[in-house]
């Protein structure tokens, strides 16, 4: 076995040349391995004993991508362009072994291959527009040649990835292996040289980049790709591979592909690449903290936010019992999770039987004690603090010592109800997002007395059921319904000087949210948290709900809403709004984009800043992920304290104090001191 470098070794077997790549944890293609590669296949190539070569990799992957950390840094020695030099320099066939995941610049150097076999299980795709990149290792040019254009454009306009048996049947590899791969990848080239065939290479297959494909590009060009630059840049370096030789091709890809890579769009992308990653890590948490096993978990409430936590884990085979007060409620509750499940298996997402096995793991009942002999129980009833603490101090009674008792608060002092226990140190908030069972986010709230076990393994169990855990402190709304109170708040003084619901809503979609404010809650419903009792005309939301607009499930809110649901500016809302204004004595003005965009965004990263001064969050890249996956913040922005960093800090503090708000003092600071947030 020679060593080339620290990552890549060259061995013989028989008549085939062995390349084996092995840069842990998933053999990302860093500069060393690209150095590594090439100096590789130049040594196979001068091999006179080597009829072929096998490239193949060790550990649980091949190729998962390219280094992301490089991305941005001067660079030396072989890069995108030389290394698929080597490739095209070799006289003998080239045959990539694939197993685990070939993404953006693996599956590119698997296609530099002559030939390609694969496991059974094996992925593939072109991810690089998730970080508002295209392909830059000829994954433009050479997928097309493969699989297709329209096939192709979905890939590279997606980064979706398809599994192996979808690439054999368009042609993306040559082989499914049933066995060990290296076995198989050997004995296919020995059938390979047997039949004469010899080298394939990608760049000279014509067949399939060839004709008319305007109408494709019309359709592919009308998706849904608002506000993201990316996907369309990949089109056109796909249609590239139709009108182009394939070198003018390659090199309109990396003109492309160092262009996004220095655009304001992919850095905040890269941004939240790291960002979900760091958030995982607490800093006063070790990685190898001990954990609880979470075997059964028990909910109290079986209404929407109840029967959603519970497919959560019910979709992760962890079986569920739910406690109803009355027997209407809860089978009320477990027919919406019924139907839920068999809306889902009806769209293809899984199969009848999955559905059925998934609801077989969820179990009503009415008594409290049936939740006894479980590891996790979480409160999800109505957020009233007097209940919540009854329900607490029951749940202490009745729950197996070392249980983790958990509440979905959204708002509450998560301190106070675990006084209501024998156990504050078991006690923490899982706030979930309404639908609980599709929203990734989890904000795992951390009490005072929170024990660091119990913190490890809300952690780790977000990551079980398919979310996105979040550490956040205990604070009235936490980080994300805190820094939205603070949003809501200066869109209600705007509605009172003159700007209607549709005028702040549609700035905010324009800035890339998928709804606004106010449309958000008719979605939720005005009625929540609203008590009639309390209320006395004195607000916009006051009337609505006295008029009996409650949102979309009475078919008007701010809005009015047709039978799908579709909303459009609201008569009935505008009057009550312009006859408050008239009691009020408000002389309504016109407020322009700017003003209404400053005066929504300003007040968030005013509060997140206050969120980071009393440490309720670690980082300020946490409250992006907060945004990003709770509330729909544009990724392309990069979350709300990004883009601070983005506009500058000092025009954020002018904003905040033009408009009267009172500026954080780590605001303060870190413009006296010429830092971001990302300083910290």
């Amino acid at each position: 076995m020679t060593a080339i470098n620290a990552v890549t070794d060259l061995t013989r077997e028989g008549d085939v040349a062995v390349i084996t790549l092995n840069n842990p944890p998933v053999n990302a293609l860093s500069q060393a391995m690209r150095e590594g590669l090439s100096a590789a296949l130049a040594q196979a190539d001068k091999d006179a004993g080597a009829k072929a070569i096998l490239l193949i990799c060790a550990g649980r992957t091949f190729i998962a991508g390219a280094d992301i950390s490089e991305f941005g840094k001067i660079q030396g020695g072989a890069g995108f362009k030389e290394a698929q030099a080597a490739f095209d320099a070799v006289g003998k066939p080239i045959v990539a072994a694939i197993h685990g995941t070939a993404l953006g610049g693996g599956l590119e150097v698997a296609m530099c291959c002559h030939y390609r076999v694969a496991t059974a299980s094996a992925k593939f795709g072109q991810p690089e527009v998730n970080l508002g990149l295209i392909p830059g290792l000829g994954g433009t040019q050479r997928l097309p040649r493969l699989v297709g254009v329209p096939k192709a454009l979905e890939m590279v306009a997606t980064g979706k990835p398809i599994g192996a048996p979808e690439a054999l049947s368009l042609g993306l590899i040559d082989e499914i292996v049933p066995g060990d791969l290296k076995e198989g990848a050997l004995a296919f080239i020995k059938t390979l040289l047997a039949s004469g065939k010899g080298i394939r290479r990608t760049r000279d297959l014509q067949e399939k980049v060839t004709g008319d494909f305007s109408a494709v590009f019309a359709f592919a060009k009308g998706q849904n790709m608002r506000g993201f630059e990316a996907p369309l840049d990949g089109i056109k370096a796909v249609e590239a591979a139709t009108t182009l030789p394939f070198d003018e091709g390659l090199d309109l890809e990396l003109k492309t592909f160092l262009a996004r890579m220095a655009s304001a769009q992919s850095a905040a992308l890269r941004h939240l690449f790291f960002a979900e990653r760091k958030a995982t890590k607490i800093p006063d948490v070790p990685d190898d903290a001990p954990t609880l096993e979470i075997r059964k978990v028990g909910i109290v409430g079986a209404g929407t936010m109840g029967g959603g936590i519970a497919m959560n884990f019910a979709n992760a085979g962890i079986p569920v019992t739910i406690l109803e007060m009355k027997q209407k409620a809860l089978d009320h509750g477990l027919d919406v999770v019924k139907k839920n499940y068999d809306a889902s298996a009806a769209k293809g997402r899984f199969t009848p039987e999955d559905a059925q096995k998934r609801f077989g793991l969820l179990t009503g009942t009415l008594k409290m004690e049936d939740l006894g002999d479980c590891d996790l129980i979480i409160e999800a009833v109505f957020e009233r603090m007097d209940v919540k603490k009854d329900v607490f101090g029951k749940l202490d009674k009745i729950a197996k010592p070392g249980a983790i008792l958990a509440s979905n608060t959204s708002f509450l002092d998560i301190d106070e109800i675990a006084g209501a226990t024998s156990r504050p140190d078991h006690v923490l908030g899982l706030h979930f997002f309404s639908p609980a069972n599709v929203m990734k986010l989890l904000e795992v709230v951390r009490g005072a007395k929170t024990s660091k076990t119990v913190v490890a393994t809300a952690m780790k169990l977000a990551k079980t059921i398919g979310k996105v855990g979040v550490l956040v402190g205990v604070a009235y709304g936490f980080v994300g319904n805190r820094m939205l109170a603070a949003r809501s708040n200066e869109a209600d003084k705007m509605v009172m000087e003159g700007a209607f619901p549709w005028d702040i809503d549609a700035v905010m979609v324009k800035f890339g949210f998928p709804m606004g404010g106010f449309a958000m809650w008719d979605l939720a419903g005005l009625d929540l948290g609203w008590v009639k009792e309390e209320s006395h005309g004195e607000t916009l939301r006051d009337l609505l709900n006295e008029a009996g607009r409650k949102g979309q499930k009475t078919g008007g809110g701010y809005y009015d809403y047709d039978a799908s649901r579709k909303a459009t500016p609201s008569p009935v809302t505008q009057k009550l709004l312009s006859d408050l204004w008239a009691k009020k004595g408000v002389s309504p003005r016109k407020i322009p984009e700017q003003e209404i965009l400053e005066r929504q965004i300003y007040p968030m990263i005013n509060e997140g800043a206050k969120i980071l001064e009393e440490g309720k969050a670690s980082r300020a890249s946490d409250i992006d992920i907060v945004w990003l996956y709770g509330y729909g913040f544009p990724a392309w922005r990069g979350g709300p304290m990004f883009y601070a960093d983005s506009i500058g800090l000092d025009t954020v503090l002018a904003g905040v104090k033009k408009y009267g708000l009172t500026p954080a003092a780590l605001l303060e600071k870190l413009v006296a001191e010429k830092k971001k947030f990302a300083d910290l």
